[in-house]
Formats: structure tokens, sequence, C-alpha cells
């Protein structure tokens, strides 16, 4: 899906049915509405509110809308997401949120910068299936050492240190730092 095209349709799908969401994005639906990134995903994660039944049920029926238009989208693209590092994120998060999409019915936040990076960045470590958004983001090898920090924090497997520094190092000499 490429959000931008899709998102605007959806918002006049929740506000023909009464339906509202104001609420915080994540992943790379916010790298896609921020411009960061091109390509399309495979859905939209939401950080918080946890979505209703009434909302679940609203983007289902919008994606069979779309697939009855041979248009493809899965039924739960709409969702809270893998674990969120929500509870996480380093105080005062809130307030570094950047509005990306304001329509009628739909509202969507995105994270900063520094908390999009460490969501990324800890994805990275933790799937190592996001280095093409991390190499979108373009972190300095100060943010790097930043986000090491907190990353090495979220998981208590003695070998996590270890890798954190060798992923992260190796993302550093892709983007050219330290070389």
């Amino acid at each position: 899906m490429k959000p931008a095209e899709l998102l605007p349709q959806f918002d006049r799908f929740l506000a023909e049915r009464g339906l509202r969401l104001d609420a915080v994005v994540a992943g790379g639906t916010a790298l896609a509405l921020l411009g960061i990134i091109q390509r399309e995903t495979r859905d939209c994660d939401l950080l918080e509110p946890p979505l209703t039944e009434d909302l679940l049920r609203a983007a289902a029926a919008f994606a069979t809308t779309l697939r009855d238009q041979g248009q493809v989208l899965r039924d739960d693209w709409l969702n809270n997401g893998p674990a969120s590092p929500g509870p996480l994120l380093p105080e005062g998060w809130k307030q570094r949120l950047r509005l990306v999409h304001d329509g009628k019915a739909l509202q969507l936040w995105s994270l900063g910068r520094p908390e999009l990076l460490l969501a990324k960045l800890w994805a990275l470590c933790d799937r190592g299936l996001d280095l093409g958004d991390c190499l979108a983001l373009r972190p300095s090898s100060e943010e790097l050492a930043e986000a090491e920090t907190w990353i090495i924090r979220q998981d208590l497997n003695p070998d996590w240190p270890t890798h954190v520094h060798s992923t992260l190092g190796d993302l550093a000499g892709r983007l050219g730092h330290g070389l």
C-alpha cells in the first residue's frame, strides 16, 4: 500500500460511517508519510490508541472494498503492530510527535525523529529486516551512539550488547561513518 494514497480514501470511508481515529503511527507508514521512504508498506502500525472493535471491522471492510476493486490489502492492514516500543520510549516522546495526516475522520501523528530512529534501529537489531529504512533515515554517528545505549537496555540476553554493537557498526560503515 502507498500510505499517502490509501489514507485519504480510508479517511472518507471512516467519515461516511461516523467513525473517527486519532492515532500515533509508526514504522514504514510513518516514514512514507514523512517522505523519508518511497516504498510501499504492508500495513499501518499504530502505537496508540488500541484499536476498537468498530475500527478493526471498518479497516477490514475497507480492505474488502479495495480488493473488490482489484487492489491488494489485507484485512489486518491497520493494527497495533508487533511488540510496541511505546512504553519504553524516552520521556517526552509525545511532545515530539508530528502531524502527518489531518483528515476529516483520520488524524495521524508520527513519532519524532529521535523515537523513529530508536524504533527502527531496535527493529534492525531485533529482526534484521529494517536496514533499508535505517539507511533512509541516515542517522549520524552521534545518533547511533545514543541509540546503542538505549537499544542495549531493551534485552537481557548476555549476547545482546555485542550483537547490537556489531549491527550498528555495520550500519555505520554502510553510511560512511568512521571510515
